[in-house]
């Protein structure tokens, strides 16, 4: 064992009981550490492979501080403390653990812990590894294709995606010229979706002129490293006005990241992402930049070296560009939405899938865990191989250690024939342990084990059964207060949480009603054999400020409801839990006074005609139509298109 840990901790005697542990069980300790301070030059001359961080320290920073540090530095570290109650775990799972042990504790609890961190490292190093050795083959192969350079520019973009997530792109070079940063720009519209915007596309979303935008490029400050805006520094940078206040105002955006590219001829190229979330970005994200800047720096110089850019870059008006890949788009197919918390939600699965690595899916009941492990196993290489699900709540607890392990003929009373379990029937494939929160504590230690050791002893057998499973997990409870109130394991809870993925609510990505209304109407059309076209406006204003506590269940339930007792072939009721717990509506809803002598659409076109010509045309930005609304710009726009609404309209 070749394991160097350093020991943060400021009680003598539990260090030197913890380095007693460890040396005998083939540890080598490089140092103890009181403080952040000492820590540090610790770390600095020792460079440890681990590092168990006591939160409480002596002087004024806490182990918590030292942790942000190494996670900065993608030095694997476990926290050990007295506390384990649910506030610490919030504040500690900020700063992505690879464990946590409570005092006092036994020497194989600490050697558990250990070999989890130390699976959960080597896990995260060797998906870093993958990424970044697809990331260059990408580049390559965007580079080596006949494409317009506008395509290249999307397609690096892309690749961009999987290592700083983005909702708005601009990629080029700042130029003192006629033109504000000389850069084409991407709009995240769905799923591997973007829209095209360049400088005429800019000018009309915005209605400002030339020489307005030139005078935002001045007032916008330039940055010549890697940095990141979130929350309250995002918010005060886009006080003032500049491009980045320009293109959060028009985009409803609420972080930014900036990423310079030296290119070898000295001359700077820039990608600035934006995000709706206010905390997408952080310092991880400034050192993948510097990962990747040699890659980048050399694709670009070859790239632009042989065609400049130049403004304006796109002649594509409002055009949604959809890249090509099949197999994606068949796998996602169902799960219906582009608000960018679910866009997320897709960059993840596309992340995770191809490794064998430990999912844990998080959300509400009602979120679609389910179709979320469904997606990840068909984007696996265990595709072929079969996906074993059981719902750890639906069985009484006597019952789940023989379905999850199997048993023996004879091994209990009514064991009359040998029962393969849910572990060895996915054997090869994958096992989705839904509702992993409910599982007893005395089967999560078994589990535990089964996961450590891969193997599985069925009950009454006496021959261990090797397996080969990749476990998904999901749960709508807290598990960081399920370990604090002690009923889920701490070290099960870090084995499973290795690649956490959060489902929105609802509530959260109201943008997608629509596109789900229309979605499960089109459902129950075919179950029934009705031709429900639509829902009323007053139908649509109703579910739009509705709280959702079922979620997406819920609203499937409700329209399946509504179509079978609409009499018409439009939706006019609907049939929601008490109104009293709704948000009050948006001050821009629309009206809902419309004639009944027209039709649904043309009632529709009408009321969007009319708000446009409030807007003086403007469909972007504060003010813009989309906000009046209260739907997307890009939502509007497709509205537009299929109702036929022209400019001479408006």
């Amino acid at each position: 064992m070749n394991e160097k840990v350093l020991i943060v901790e400021d009680q003598f005697i539990e260090a030197n009981d913890l380095k007693i542990m460890l040396e005998k069980s083939g540890y080598t300790v490089c140092g103890f550490a009181r403080s952040v301070n000492d820590a540090l030059t610790i770390i600095k001359a020792q460079n440890p492979t681990l590092v168990l961080v006591d939160i409480l320290l002596k002087g004024p920073q806490t182990g918590i501080d030292l942790a942000k540090k190494l996670h900065e530095t993608n030095t694997a570290f476990i926290y050990i403390s007295a506390n384990s109650n649910h506030e610490v775990l919030e504040e500690v799972k900020a700063t992505q653990p690879y464990g946590f042990l409570v005092k006092p504790f036994r020497k194989k609890d600490l050697l558990v812990t250990l070999e989890i961190a130390h699976y959960r490292h080597e896990k995260s190093q060797e998906n870093e590894i993958r990424k970044a050795g697809h990331f260059k083959e990408k580049l390559e192969a965007i580079l080596d294709k006949k494409q317009s350079l506008e395509d290249k520019m999307l397609h690096i973009n892309m690749a961009l995606q999987a290592f700083i997530p983005f909702d708005f792109a601009g990629s080029g070079y700042i130029t003192q010229g006629p033109v504000p940063y000389n850069a084409l720009n991407f709009l995240r519209v769905g799923f591997e979706e973007y829209q095209v915007i360049g400088i005429n596309e800019l000018q009309e979303m915005t209605n400002l002129k030339m020489n307005e935008l030139k005078s935002l490029q001045q007032t916008t400050p330039v940055d010549l490293a890697a940095r990141f805006y979130t929350d309250l520094e995002f918010e005060a940078i886009t006080a003032k006005p500049s491009m980045k206040k320009l293109y959060a105002d028009t985009f409803r955006l609420r972080s930014n990241f900036v990423m310079p590219i030296h290119l070898f001829n000295g001359e700077v190229f820039y990608f600035f992402f934006y995000s709706r979330r206010p905390d997408a970005y952080n310092q991880e994200h400034v050192a993948t930049a510097h990962r990747l800047h040699n890659y980048l720096a050399e694709i670009l110089y070859n790239l632009l070296s042989v065609e400049k850019i130049e403004m304006p870059l796109s002649t594509k008006k409002h055009e949604e560009v959809k890249t090509e890949d099949e197999e994606r788009n068949a796998t996602f197919e169902g799960i219906i939405g582009n608000s960018h918390l679910l866009l997320n939600v897709f960059d993840y699965i596309v992340q995770v899938a191809p490794v064998n690595t430990s999912v844990l899916i998080l959300g509400e009941r009602g979120t679609g865990k389910e179709r979320i492990a469904d997606c990840i196993h068909k984007l696996s290489p265990r595709k072929n191989n079969p996906l074993i699900k059981i719902n750890c709540a639906a069985l009484p607890t006597n019952l789940i250690e023989s379905e999850l392990f199997g048993y023996e003929k004879e091994a209990f009373t009514d064991a009359t024939d040998r029962h393969i379990g849910k572990f060895e029937l996915a054997d090869g494939g994958t096992l989705f342990l839904d509702e992993i929160g409910e599982l007893p504590l005395e089967l999560q230690a078994k589990l535990l084990r089964v996961l450590q050791e891969k193997e599985i002893e069925r009950i009454g057998g006496k021959q261990s059964v090797k397996i080969d499973v990749r476990i998904i997990a999901a749960t709508n409870r807290s598990l960081e207060k399920e370990v604090g109130e002690g009923r889920f394991r701490l070290d099960l809870y870090y084995r499973l949480n290795i690649f956490p993925i959060q489902l929105p609510s609802l509530r959260e990505r109201m943008d997608d009603i629509p596109l789900l209304a229309d979605h499960f109407i089109a459902l129950f059309n075919k179950k029934t054999g009705k031709q429900i076209m639509d829902v009323s406006n007053e139908v649509l204003q109703k579910m739009l400020h509705y709280h959702w506590p079922g979620n997406i269940r819920e609203l499937e339930n409700a329209i399946e409801r509504s179509v079978l007792l609409a009499r018409g072939n439009i939706i006019t009721d609907i049939a929601l839990q008490s109104m009293a717990e709704m948000p009050t509506i948006a001050k821009h809803a629309p009206p809902t006074n419309y004639s009944a002598v027209k039709s649904f659409e043309e009632n529709e076109r009408d009321h969007i005609i009319s708000v446009l010509q409030l807007c003086k045309g403007k469909i972007w930005g504060k003010g813009g139509a989309a906000e009046m609304l209260n739907i997307p710009p890009t939502t509007l726009n497709s509205k537009m298109k299929k109702l036929s609404i022209k400019r001479e309209y408006i």
